[in-house]
């Protein structure tokens, strides 16, 4: 296998195997040699004084394809106050990438189902349990209740030994984390998920995070970019500190034409597993060069992917039309704040949901641009919005400083679960099933986290990034207690399916008509209650905490089909006189007959 190691200010590199070391040659700012196939090897690179290149370290390959971790590995033997960390040094396996598998896009609408694949099954009586293996078995059921999209945390190889359960610092951007595999061979298991999904026609999506590594800044472990090309890599300051727009201690420049060319290599070798798309997260990181974005844009286009952004970072927030390439779909987190208002019952949000509801024109160009979510893998999940005004973070270790104080939750009148009389459990039930119909009657690209459809539960962690534990895990007895709730999203996902309207590529338009309960729709700052007309529907919803007459404004002949205040959600068709009383916090929908 031929290795081309980007270090342009090196004095020397060696590929360092067993039994013997290979002296790599310089051209131009590469240093190129070959190691044989399957070779487990190291880098190491001395540098010229002043610099961060360190003949005490070995270093991983940035371009690896497979990365192997000593038994005794430690993160701490890699920072700059250790010595020599030869021994027990992560390293590069030159092993080839897979054989080239299809997208193959799914026939149904899309319906996003954001997956941690440790998590989803590590609770499961499985052999393999949390593994790409196991979460093969998952399948059938996300087909079932309307998934066509599996968003997966990402799968990008991160250190062991960070901590961080989520895996949102990656070592090598272009190697699958080997942590998650049943095998030896990740790279081909998480294929094997891929191939599986699109049997179920189902989409498989990844988290891919180029924005920054591991390696956080001066104080943190120097595994390799750093290593050998610090400022190539990485956006510094003139003090050569480094800058961090993404809260984690470095970010990656890509202005730097191999940071993108690296960038670039990490996704054609994951579209290569069939991966139908990507979700870059702090992608406004990667938009400080707007071309570049244009350019994945571009290549996306080429080989039948889709691209999500996260439009936000420390620094920029570029949801909407301010994002460089109106190709991209995106996280619309004006949509879940706007919506959890609503759901909470708070006043002046009427206006903000008629954007909301229709895909949000006032920020997109086309409705599926906007990835319509209330819940992601950090903040609440959709439980615990009903469930606690507040986080309990106390287990990740930070005092309780870390996660946001703004969820825009309720928490039905009881903080948590314990002791929580019927009422307040009735209420929630109720909550749950007016989110998951506002979500999924929405036009635009709905997404939900694996577990809300049956009220998984972090018992109010709105961060639990480093909770490796029963925290995070699917805990599936839940699914026992909510089933109800798992049935009620699986009809919702067939009546929009089944509801053109709700998944037409085209604006609404005209075809929507916003009503109040009476004549038109109510603005003022106290108003909490909407009514809506699509062709075949008419939707009601109120969120006060009394009882509202509606009087429906659209003509035809009308039955009831959906009362979210009924524990089933989904009603015997009953057909609708002009007024139809709505019960408090619920939403009636009806459809023509």
């Amino acid at each position: 296998m031929e290795l081309r190691i980007f270090s342009p200010t090196a004095i020397s590199v060696r590929a360092v195997t067993d039994p013997r070391d290979v002296p790599l040659d310089r051209s131009g700012d590469h240093w190129i040699g070959t190691v044989d196939d399957g070779a487990t090897y190291g880098l190491v690179a001395t540098g010229p004084d002043g610099s961060r290149i360190s003949a005490d370290r070995t270093l991983v390959d940035p371009d690896s394809t497979t990365v192997w971790f000593h038994e005794h590995h430690r993160r701490d033997a890699a920072r700059a106050d250790a010595g020599p960390n030869h021994e027990i040094a992560p390293r590069a396996v030159a092993a080839p990438w897979p054989l080239r598998r299809a997208q193959r896009r799914t026939t149904r609408p899309l319906v996003v189902h954001e997956t941690h694949v440790r998590g989803m099954t590590r609770r499961r009586d499985h052999a393999d349990a949390g593994t790409y293996r196991a979460l093969i078995d998952e399948l059938p059921r996300l087909e079932t209740i309307g998934v066509s999209v599996l968003e997966l945390l990402p799968v990008h190889q991160f250190d062991p030994d960070e901590g961080n359960y989520w895996g949102y610092m990656p070592l090598v951007f272009g190697a699958v984390h080997r942590q998650y595999a049943a095998g030896d061979d990740a790279n081909a298991e998480l294929g094997d998920l891929v191939e599986a999904a699109h049997d179920h026609d189902i989409e498989v999506w990844i988290d891919v995070v180029f924005n920054h590594t591991t390696e956080e800044d001066e104080a943190g472990p120097t595994y390799n970019l750093r290593g050998l090309a610090d400022p190539e890599w990485y956006a510094l300051r003139d003090d050569d500190s480094y800058v961090d727009e993404a809260g984690c201690g470095n970010i990656v420049d890509t202005h730097a034409a191999e940071a993108r060319d690296l960038i670039m290599r990490s996704l054609e070798r994951f579209a290569d597993l069939g991966i139908d798309g990507f979700r870059f997260d702090l992608a406004t990181v990667l938009g400080r060069n707007p071309e570049f974005v244009r350019a994945i844009g571009d290549w996306a286009e080429d080989r039948g992917v889709r691209l999500v952004a996260e439009a936000w970072d420390l620094v920029r927030y570029q949801v909407g039309r301010a994002w460089p390439d109106p190709r991209w779909m995106q996280w619309n987190g004006r949509y879940r704040d706007d919506v959890r208002g609503f759901l909470r019952g708070e006043g002046s949000l009427v206006p903000a949901m008629m954007q909301r509801l229709q895909g949000s024109p006032d920020l997109f160009d086309a409705p599926a641009r906007s990835v319509n979510f209330l819940t992601a893998h950090d903040g609440f999940t959709m439980f615990d919005l009903v469930a606690y005004d507040r986080k309990h973070n106390a287990a990740n270790g930070w005092g309780g400083t870390d996660g946001t104080d703004d969820n825009r939750s309720w928490n039905c009148g009881w903080e948590g679960e314990d002791g929580a009389p019927d009422d307040v459990h009735t209420l929630r039930r109720r909550q749950l099933r007016n989110a998951w119909t506002l979500l999924l009657l929405s036009h635009g690209t709905p997404m939900a986290v694996a577990g809300d459809e049956f009220a998984r539960t972090q018992h109010g962690n709105n961060n639990p990034y480093n909770q490796d534990n029963e925290t995070t895990w699917t805990d599936w007895s839940r699914r026992d207690d909510h089933l109800d709730l798992e049935q009620f999203v699986q009809r919702l996902t067939d009546f929009r399916a089944t509801s053109p309207v709700l998944t037409q590529t085209d604006w609404w338009g005209s075809a929507v008509e916003w009503f109040g309960a009476s004549g038109g729709p109510d603005c003022s700052d106290h108003s909490r209650s909407l009514a809506w007309h699509l062709p075949g529907l008419y939707v009601m919803a109120n969120m006060w905490w009394e009882s509202l007459d509606f009087v429906v404004q659209a003509p035809g002949r009308w039955s009831r089909v959906i009362d979210t205040f009924d524990e089933n959600g989904f009603v015997e068709p009953i057909p609708a006189g002009t007024v139809v009383t709505v019960a408090p916090r619920s939403i009636v929908v009806l459809a023509a007959t």
